[in-house]
């Protein structure tokens, strides 16, 4: 009886020690994600401004290649114009 006793108190022991274990690595699994995740989100708010810059960069040279053949226009206007 004394061993049968003893037993479940040391399987009981086991038992909640295993718990506060098991609950220590959750969390800690749960704070790696949550700082992965946070990563993530700031290497993609990164990338997302690099393609907002590459962007306008791009506009605006499209722009400008845009104004230089409107002005060219104009020109070849002017002088047919004059003729």
């Amino acid at each position: 009886m004394k061993k049968a006793l003893l037993g479940l108190a040391f399987i009981a022991t086991l038992m909640t020690s295993c718990k506060k274990e098991t609950k220590d690595e959750v969390k800690e699994a749960t704070e790696a994600v949550g700082n992965e995740m946070g990563e993530a989100m700031d290497t993609a708010a990164v990338k997302v401004d690099a393609a907002v810059d590459s962007t306008k960069v791009k506009a605006g040279e499209t722009l400008e290649r845009g104004a230089e053949k409107m002005d060219e226009a104009a020109e070849k206007l002017k002088e047919a114009g004059k003729k």
